[in-house]
């Protein structure tokens, strides 16, 4: 999530063993192990052993199989000095040219951008959205994937400011009545932009206007709800009163995409868009829904002589009727989703309940094998939620892979392998495993009920279970992490990446955890944390550095083995335990993508999406790299990247000022890195990313092109 819209306030309030509690005990036995107990006591450290993931210990594995050895992937470029200037910075020898920014035209039903464009409800429904965040590339054919593809992209959230900038600012923001065309364009500036773009022989990037498949969908598209809530009470509204249809989908953060040719986007801070004053359920208050006044008061429009099928109260789930299918109760229910987008064909977007309802940050394909089910990683980004995986009931079949042109129905695949599958959720040891504990109605809680009895449901309610999903980890004995955002899977080790980004609201060893809703204990459902007491041991109390995990599968998926893979700190900070320097110093690790190389070998990049000061003072936010098959953990290291091995971090890119780095992928070639810059704050003023804005600009979140001068590949 931004920074921007974060909500201090949504803390899981669950006694489960803190993360911070499991990392010092994990660094204190992997020590007693370093000290001389032998193979036996260190293989209780399951796979990945004191030298860090089985990956880097066996980096050099073809010298005694006799096959030939890999010649070793490493970084081309010299980590570049922090910045905090209005330009995007990139190293000697690379360009980065601006694509798709905020309010470019999709066809000819939107005016042209300028400084003082009115922005309407038609103008912004047929223009690229608002507040870039994840995105990805779909090939149109395998001869073009490099060149010529679709660019779907989440947009997040708005900023008022910048788009009402001509008239002042938006109309009754922050109380009384909005205009109903305000909030039409307000909505229709949140959701997903499908849009194609194209090099030319310069090498330059634009989008291309009037395409058949630039398209959008907004807070108010009409979606289809599939999966085990689909069709239940829980979802039954007078717009779809059989609980099959939405509308919208909201704050879309990270993404994810499918090996069938889809994209996958998340509904994260979703809940802050709706108001519910009375007759709230347990969900609601889990959750967050608001009780006095939307985000940005949609809800105020409800009523307006030009209002169509309830579009603006919808979001007052307030009842006022004597049943759910006459009302909006039920609206926020519909929301919290995993949702599927076929970028081609522009069918209606489904929301795949199974996967979980809570804030996804993101959905992250693991790797796959034929034969195999199908598996997704998500985080939910609040502090002390959880780390949730999906796996489904159907086999992967190499038939169902994505072929660019081929004539399929990707929607219809995505029902066999995304409606029927277990959801799980994450419990991390001290040894250095885990397991992943199944949240089915039958699935038995720590004090010996059913799930489904312990959240008062039926016996076999699993749309119950999903509705109530953080309540059921809580339940299940999950262990709360520090805000889980952005996941990333090495497609040829299966190892498993995830952004911990910071969780600053824990309080000091000793001191008693404050509750929200008046709660007294984590039994009561809806009860979350205000405050969480830290370990006396912990290093990490009050962490607003953040660090990325990373963890590798067991074969039956109920199991795994961890390890800490970086913290983020100030290269001056007492508790540095990665070693930074001020050459690659980072806080509140967000975005993260594993680019695949030749030979099963691949680049880690992270992205920043920082508030911590003493990393905020020297430089924006910012893009990283690293090789992790070259390293291994040193002895006595608290992560992998430590003190003797932390220059293989570099970084390569830092944002203009106010920004957020986020969304990243490659072309298939590898020439081209694409990321967002979010929430500029006073540009870009030209198509080079680079350029210092000179006076002031009207900011406009957009893509970055960054390729090298010579045509090579990125960042080798």
């Amino acid at each position: 999530m931004s920074k921007e819209i974060e909500d201090h306030r949504l803390l899981n309030a669950s006694h489960n063993e803190t993360f911070s509690s499991i990392i010092d005990k994990h660094l204190s036995r992997r020590r007693v192990l370093q000290g001389g107990l032998g193979m036996a006591a260190a293989s209780m450290l399951g796979g990945f052993g004191l030298a860090g993931l089985s990956g880097a210990a066996n980096a050099d594995s073809g010298k005694s199989t006799g096959t030939p050895a890999k010649t070793p992937l490493a970084l081309a470029f010299e980590s570049i000095k922090g910045s905090r200037t209005d330009a995007f910075v990139v190293p000697a020898g690379y360009t980065a040219h601006v694509l798709a920014p905020w309010g470019t035209p999709l066809n000819d039903k939107a005016p042209q951008w300028s400084e003082s464009l009115a922005m309407t409800p038609e103008a912004q429904l047929n223009s690229i959205g608002m507040h870039h965040d994840g995105m990805h590339n779909f090939a149109l054919s395998e001869g073009t994937a490099s060149s010529n593809f679709l660019l779907v992209m989440n947009n997040e959230y708005i900023d008022q400011d910048a788009l009402w900038a001509p008239k002042g600012g938006a109309t009754n923001a922050e109380s009384g009545k909005r205009p109903a065309d305000e909030v039409r364009t307000e909505i229709n500036a949140h959701g997903v932009t499908v849009v194609e773009v194209k090099k030319d022989a310069g090498g330059k990037w634009d989008v291309v206007s009037n395409s058949g498949y630039n398209r959008r969908y907004t807070s108010a598209s009409e979606m289809v709800l599939s999966g085990p809530v689909a069709g239940s009470d829980y979802v039954k509204t007078a717009f779809s009163p059989d609980g099959t249809r939405t509308r919208g989908t909201n704050n879309n953060c990270a993404n994810g995409y499918t090996p069938w040719g889809t994209y996958l986007t998340c509904e994260e801070n979703w809940p802050g868009y709706f108001v519910k004053r009375s007759d709230r359920q347990s969900d609601d208050d889990r959750i967050g829904i608001e009780t006095e006044r939307g985000r940005y008061g949609w809800e105020t429009a409800a009523g307006d002589a030009s209002e169509v099928d309830g579009e603006f109260a919808r979001f007052d789930n307030t009842p006022t009727a004597d049943s759910a299918d006459k009302d909006y109760r039920n609206e926020p229910r519909t929301f919290g989703y995993i949702v599927e987008i076929d970028p081609y064909t522009g069918e209606k977007a489904v929301k795949r309940t199974a996967l979980g309802r809570f804030r996804h940050e993101g959905c992250w394909p693991g790797k796959l094998v034929e034969g195999e089910p199908v598996v997704f990683y998500s985080g939910h980004d609040s502090r002390n939620e959880y780390i949730y995986k999906f796996v489904s009931d159907a086999r992967w079949e190499a038939a169902d892979a994505h072929v660019p042109g081929a004539d399929k129905n990707r929607l219809t695949i995505g029902d066999k392998y995304l409606d029927k599958g277990t959801l799980y959720v994450a419990q991390f040891s001290a040894d250095g495993t885990g397991k992943w504990l199944k949240l089915t109605p039958d699935a038995v809680t720590r004090d010996g009920r059913t799930l489904a009895a312990a959240l008062g449901l039926a016996a076999d309610d699993l749309a119950g279970v999903i509705i109530h999903t953080a309540d059921a980890a809580d339940l299940m004995g999950a262990t709360p992490m520090d805000r889980p955002e952005w996941g990333a899977v090495d497609p040829a080790s299966g190892e498993v990446y995830m952004t911990l980004t910071n969780n600053s609201k824990r309080t000091e060893e000793g001191t008693a955890a404050a509750f929200t809703n008046d709660g007294k204990a984590i039994e009561e459902p809806g009860v979350g944390y205000k405050t969480a007491p830290t370990n006396a041991a912990n290093p990490r109390g009050g962490n607003e550095a953040g660090q990325i995990i990373r963890w590798r599968e067991a074969g039956d998926h109920t199991a795994f083995d961890w390890e800490i893979f970086v913290f983020g700190a100030a290269a001056s900070d007492a508790d540095n335990l990665s070693g930074l320097t001020e050459m690659n110093e980072f806080a509140s690790p967000d975005g993260l993508y594993f680019d695949e190389r030749e030979d099963e070998q691949g680049i880690l990049w992270i992205q920043t999406d920082n508030g911590y000061a003493g990393v905020a003072d020297a430089t924006n936010d910012q893009l990283l790299a690293v090789v992790p098959a070259a390293l291994q953990q040193a002895e006595g290291d608290a992560a992998v990247i430590g003190a003797d091995n932390q220059a293989q971090l570099k970084r390569f890119a830092v944002g203009p000022n106010g920004c957020e780095v986020t969304g990243i992928f490659a072309t298939p070639d590898r020439t081209a890195l694409f990321v967002n810059i979010q929430h500029p704050g006073n540009w870009p003023q030209s198509v080079d990313a680079t350029a210092e804005t000179d006076g002031s600009v009207r900011p406009r979140a957009a893509t970055v092109v960054i390729q090298r001068e010579d045509g090579g590949q990125i960042g080798v």
